[in-house]
């Protein structure tokens, strides 16, 4: 999962795991992307926070998860449409709970040594030892699953316990780690040890990361290599918090690539620069169902989704190009298209909000706030300020509107980097603003269900016995077969308030003197420099 990262720079407006959405393939616009084709020199692209820790197995950012594609590869790779193709396998053959993958023959290391198939199964066997903690677990590597390798003939085997519908999936969105950055993983906080078409050279934390091209690669998606036309020499990831900072840096010139949302897409728009459109999950809002916390208690969440008016919510928070939520897996390609959202959602209405608080023992006093017990209704609200001026408007709405309920909010806007690490490790939170950027329905379960955070990725601490039950059907049916039951399962999320995705958007990524596809992420081996 890549927890909500509006990236300005890549990837504005969803969580974690497979990326903010898709491509529109060659993306369109002409300043500064019909020019010719000229290879080297230096590719500079703004990201709104910093990843912090570069491990690219040790969180579900999806900051790092951009910027680990330029240093490490996975073993397949999801296309535009959802085709899986090659990466560092060639091919693959599934039969039932085995998966066997061929390695692509002289695939090096960025230190030049070899990457093997016993590098790719500690790789996988790493991510599902439980001890790890590896978000990645139950998400892309199912739970209890196995890797074994045969170094002479290339070859990985992967079994699971139970059928995995969507694995190969998966692991298109699993990064590879070689084995001296295997062997020692705090090593991996500030250099890269991987595989890919990029080599970290320089980390200014809070400022920039450069990333130098690697000769010899081509075992990228579907063969790509960077010996190719038009391939930076160097990568720049430019720390950018603020999005009208990155919209002036793009139109003068100084950066190649930004995800711009809010009223400076008009600008964008006006200059007719090239832009790539993705599709993902804008708004999800989420309750902490710890113990002890007052979302545990039904009542409180149902009215509080109820004293919403989402639709009046999605349109400030998207500036009215947004739609509402329709699954929990909605990034482009997605895997299991309908809607699971629009029938099992509480419906705005006030009056029922303050008759389910009352009915709860929540009753309102003197100065309309409740309490019960003696302890007032208090909650944490954290909102993403990736979400630019259209999150703070909209949160600003939802507070009053939970104010005219009855409820005490103490609002805490965080940047990605801070809210990942409020809902998977201090758990400091009540509701947040927070957008799971998965493309498959499996891909959600650890975050809804299972181990609680810290020990687990189940982040609301969620326990929901009918989606379970759900889940456990879809997941016996192959790949999209078993969608309808997916949607099933995720209507139960909702009709429990668990968690309720409210706002879909197409992000826009633009780009000046350079052009480049997107597919979940930006991706590294399509980005072409251009003259002029």
């Amino acid at each position: 999962m890549k927890l909500i990262a509006v990236i300005a720079g890549v990837c504005a407006g969803a969580t974690v795991l497979a990326g903010c959405g898709g491509s529109s393939g060659a993306g369109k616009g002409d300043n500064g992307a019909g020019g010719k084709v000229v290879s080297g020199g230096t590719f500079t692209f703004a990201m709104n926070s910093d990843p912090g820790n570069l491990d690219p197995q040790a969180s579900a950012a999806s900051n790092l998860f951009q910027i680990t594609k330029f240093a490490y590869d996975s073993l397949v790779n999801v296309a535009d449409g959802g085709k899986i193709v090659s990466g560092l396998a060639k091919s693959w053959q599934v039969d039932g709970t085995k998966l066997v993958l061929t390695l692509h023959p002289g695939i090096t290391c960025s230190d030049g040594s070899q990457f093997t198939a016993t590098d790719a199964a500690a790789n996988l066997n790493y991510i599902a030892d439980a001890k790890n903690k590896s978000p990645f677990l139950g998400v892309f590597v199912p739970a209890g699953a196995k890797a074994t390798a045969d170094d002479t003939a290339g070859t990985v085997t992967l079994t699971t316990p139970k059928l995995a519908p969507f694995l190969l999936d998966g692991l298109g969105n699993t990064p590879m780690v070689c084995a001296k950055g295997m062997q020692d993983r705090k090593s991996l906080a500030r250099q890269t040890d991987g595989t890919g078409p990029f080599q970290l050279s320089e980390a200014v934390s809070g400022d920039h990361y450069t990333y130098t091209k690697r000769a010899g690669y081509s075992w990228g998606p579907d063969g790509a290599g960077t010996a190719t036309k038009g391939v930076p020499d160097k990568v720049i990831v430019k720390i950018v918090p603020n999005a009208t900072t990155a919209a002036n840096l793009l139109l003068t010139g100084a950066i190649n690539a930004a995800t711009i949302v809010g009223s400076d897409q008009s600008r964008m728009e006006q200059a007719k620069l090239f832009a790539t459109d993705s599709a993902a999950p804008y708004g999800e809002m989420w309750f902490n169902e710890a113990a002890g916390r007052p979302g545990a208690d039904h009542a409180v969440r149902e009215a509080m989704v109820r004293a919403l008016d989402l639709g009046e919510l999605a349109k400030v928070l998207t500036a009215g190009t947004g739609t509402p939520g329709t699954t929990f897996a909605a990034s482009a390609p997605v895997g299991c298209p309908g809607n699971s959202v629009a029938d099992a959602l509480p419906q705005h209405d006030m009056d029922k909000a303050k008759q389910l608080l009352d009915g709860a023992g929540w009753k309102a006093g003197s100065d309309g706030t409740r309490s019960k017990d003696g302890k007032p209704l208090a909650l944490t609200f954290m909102y993403n300020t990736e979400l630019g001026e259209g999150g703070s408007a909209a949160a600003e709405l939802a507070v009053k509107q939970w104010q005219q309920l009855g409820i005490k909010i103490t609002t805490k806007p965080r940047n990605e980097t801070a809210a990942v690490d409020a809902m998977f490790s201090t758990g400091d939170w009540d509701v947040a603003w927070e957008s799971l950027a998965v493309s498959t329905p499996d891909q959600i379960v650890p975050f809804m269900s299972g181990p609680a955070a810290p020990n687990g990725t189940n982040i609301g601490h969620i326990s929901n016995a009918a989606y379970e039950a759900g889940v456990a059907k879809a997941s016996a049916i192959p790949g999209t077969e078993g969608c309808p039951e997916w949607l099933k399962a995720e209507a139960n999320l909702v009709s429990n308030s668990d968690v309720i995705p409210f706002a879909n958007q197409v992000i826009k990524t633009y780009g000046k003197g350079a052009r480049f596809d997107f597919i979940g992420d930006l991706v590294p081996t399509s980005i072409r420099m251009l003259a002029g």
